[in-house]
């Protein structure tokens, strides 16, 4: 399996989590979801120079260009409600891709612990396309695996592309544990070390849904 973490080189990436981490910035939604639509983008154009690409013929209006394009057939996939933003940068870029969204959330027994639910899965067929599950925060993985699941009903992928601005150190080793090592692929825009009581990544952002659109009841 392989990790694509954008933090190891220098790019204005990093100015875009700067801001979205940043207390005295991440209060204005509109930025705060500009930022995460931004960060979709660069990964989607990251992300196209890792696929399949074939020649195409263009009649322009004085001849004929030949150039290379991707070819591969593209699901987006969101977990709802922080990742649309995050999907919407995606679809920016890979605009003919097919679309799916889980609904997936923590059901807290108590104050510490919890269990995630999936209540929706909209989807087409998967079988033999591109996979790229959207997710900006990876903090326990276990949101990440039961959508992949939820998926799994809809056939399955030729290859998985999981995204996330920022994972926690114990989401990536539970993805290297569930998903197939050979065809997955893991980008993300930073990785933290660790995870709190309450299972939100430390030192993280907060909860980029509320931050997104505001607290939830």
């Amino acid at each position: 399996m392989k990790i694509v973490n954008f933090n190891e080189s220098n790019s204005v990436l990093n100015q875009f989590v700067l801001e979205l981490r940043s207390k005295q910035i991440q209060g204005d939604k509109l930025r705060f979801r500009e930022n995460v639509h931004r960060i979709g983008q660069m990964m989607a154009y990251e992300i196209s120079k890792t696929m399949h690409y074939s020649m195409k013929d263009i009649e322009t209006p004085l001849g004929i260009s030949s150039i290379s394009v991707p070819d591969e057939k593209l699901i987006l996939c969101t977990i709802l409600r922080a990742g649309l933003p995050f999907h919407n940068g995606f679809l920016s870029i890979f605009d003919d891709a097919e679309n799916a969204f889980v609904s997936a959330y923590r059901k807290y027994k108590d104050n510490e612990n919890f269990e995630i639910h999936i209540e929706y899965i909209a989807s087409p067929r998967i079988d033999g396309k591109t996979l790229i599950i959207a997710d900006p925060m990876l903090a326990t993985g276990s949101s990440m695996e039961l959508s992949y699941r939820a998926m799994l009903t809809k056939g399955h992928p030729a290859h998985i592309h999981i995204a996330s601005i920022i994972a926690a150190e114990p989401a990536i080793e539970h993805i290297r544990k569930v998903f197939p090592d050979d065809i997955t692929t893991v980008w993300c825009a930073a990785v933290d070390p660790e995870l709190n009581e309450h299972s939100y990544i430390v030192p993280g952002l907060g909860d980029a849904g509320d931050l997104c659109f505001g607290e939830k009841e």
